[in-house]
């Protein structure tokens, strides 16, 4: 059987281009239609870990839990970023009857999860003592059984996204929340401390791997073929290796804190690091189900993609910024009176968190864009840049100012670096400086004036709850004032700086 070809020129079997206009408005309603249910499925899960998040800190778990459970956190995050070779978005990207390669997929996805596993049981204890944490080698153990559970899922989970059936995806991930939360708390209660965490993610990774076959079936099938196999490992190594490298910039931190500092500091840090990440990702999560099918679609068509890319990137700034000025200049006063005053050190960090949030929000999205126009070598020379100068800057921002100096050491690579580097990288990609600056000009300037309106009434009102109340609504409302006129481009009716889209 012939290899399905990765080549962005090729045509569909209908004989038409991707981008055809007779497909366009199809692909825009699907576009759209699975954009909403993906936020709400988003926000959803989000707000109810958030809130799982809270149950857990004020009544059964105390910082030294929370850092054994940041450690395997982490842990797994990095072994998720490789358990399937990268080869899964294939089944999203390629073109063609994704059931022809589909079970080659899960054959290689499947046994490069159990290898990976396999590893991690035998090398755990070893693991939890370089990361500081000892205890956490029977915690890694059994929530490292995700990785095989994921491996299993990602052909069924990735025909939903290139289907962009996002309301089936959400009935999978109400299921995997539903199940992950019962366990958790169920075991926490019981005093089972970090490892309540554990098996609640296990239970709700077998849940979703129930659901993923119900909504796509018939496609967990294994099979083999060699030439697809090969074209497979070419197209997903390199962006397994971004991603690897992408998901080490994102947990070398708390590496760096539970190797330099204690576990205590690791608590107050996972729990700033959990606090700055629902908001964001609330709307980076949500828009990533649907940005890299949606940018491989628009790949052979410069000009839409640039477009896109602009009002994807306006949309994201926009809904963000002001989530993340509410969360950094109340930090201290939110994480009292939300988690309770044991948990006040964590709100050091916050801020700067927050600040860091909102860069990696359009950092995810140049990252999408690069991989569905096919320039893997520059986000692996991106993240392994990033990964190189960051470690060194966060073993000496934990030395000389703790948990909160790792996170100024995070803002400072990210903004100094590595955004400059990935504007590069879609400058030579068609994506143009003009077409970024207009999307984030307006949200910027409406952040600088809500953070002034933040701290000046904090200042005025004082920190108690009808006061953040009265803080958070009228800085809010100063910041839509701010952002008006960048709506007409937002929703499409503006035209994107036609300058940026003329050629060199």
């Amino acid at each position: 059987m012939t290899a399905p070809t990765t080549d962005t020129g090729t045509q569909d079997p209908s004989g038409a281009p991707p981008g055809a206009p007779d497909e366009a408005p199809s692909l825009g309603r699907k576009v759209g239609s699975a954009a909403r249910w993906s936020l709400v499925n988003t926000m959803v899960m989000r707000l109810g870990n958030f809130a799982m998040g809270i149950v857990l800190a004020r009544f059964f778990l105390g910082p030294e839990a929370w850092g054994v459970y940041g450690i395997a956190q982490t842990v797994l995050l990095v072994l998720l970023s490789a358990n399937e070779l990268g080869v899964s978005l294939a089944i999203v990207r390629w073109e063609g009857d994704p059931r022809r390669f589909a079970p080659t997929v899960l054959t290689l996805s499947a046994a490069s999860s159990l290898l990976l596993y396999a590893a991690l049981f035998a090398l755990a204890p070893a693991v939890a003592g370089v990361l500081g944490s000892p205890e956490a080698s029977g915690v890694l153990r059994v929530m490292c059984v995700v990785v095989v559970l994921d491996g299993l899922s990602q052909v069924p989970a990735g025909f939903l996204t290139r289907a962009f059936a996002q309301g089936r995806r959400m009935a999978v991930d109400a299921v995997n929340f539903v199940l992950s939360t019962a366990v958790t708390l169920l075991l926490a209660a019981q005093g089972w401390g970090a490892m309540s965490f554990a098996w609640g993610a296990v239970a709700g990774s077998a849940g979703a791997l129930v659901g993923c076959c119900l909504a796509a079936p018939g496609t967990l099938r294994f099979g083999w073929d060699r030439e697809q196999a090969r074209a497979l490992l070419g197209f997903g190594l390199p962006l397994a290796g971004a991603s690897l490298l992408a998901l080490g910039v994102a947990n070398v931190p708390p590496m760096v804190v539970g190797s330099n500092l204690d576990q205590l500091a690791l608590g107050f840090y996972v729990l700033a690091f959990n606090i700055s990440g629902w908001p964001v990702r609330i709307v980076s999560e949500a828009a990533r189900r649907v940005s890299f099918a949606g940018f491989s679609r628009l790949a052979d068509s410069p000009k839409a993609l640039a477009d896109g890319f602009g009002r994807a990137l306006g949309v994201l700034v926009t809904v963000t910024v002001p989530l993340c000025v509410l969360l950094g200049g109340l930090a201290g006063p939110i994480v009292v009176l939300v988690y309770g005053e044991r948990w006040e050190p964590a709100a050091r960090a916050l801020p700067w968190l927050m600040a860091l949030g909102l860069i990696r929000i359009g950092c995810e999205l140049a990252y999408d864009c690069l991989v569905a126009i096919g320039r893997r070598r520059s986000l692996i020379a991106v993240q392994g840049l990033w990964l190189l100068l960051l470690v060194p800057v966060l073993v000496a921002g934990a030395r000389t100012g703790g948990i909160a100096g790792v996170a100024q050491g995070q803002v400072l690579v990210a903004g100094a670096v590595v955004v400059p580097v990935y504007l590069v990288a879609l400058h030579r990609g068609g994506v143009r400086l003009g077409i970024v600056a207009r999307a984030c000009a307006w949200p910027l300037l409406g952040g600088a004036v809500m953070a002034g309106a933040v701290l000046g009434l904090e200042r005025l009102l004082g920190d108690g709850v009808l006061a953040l109340l009265a803080t958070a609504a009228a800085a809010t409302l100063c910041y839509a004032v701010c952002v008006l006129p960048s709506f007409g481009f937002l929703r499409g009716t503006a035209p994107a700086a036609a300058a940026t889209t003329t050629k060199d």
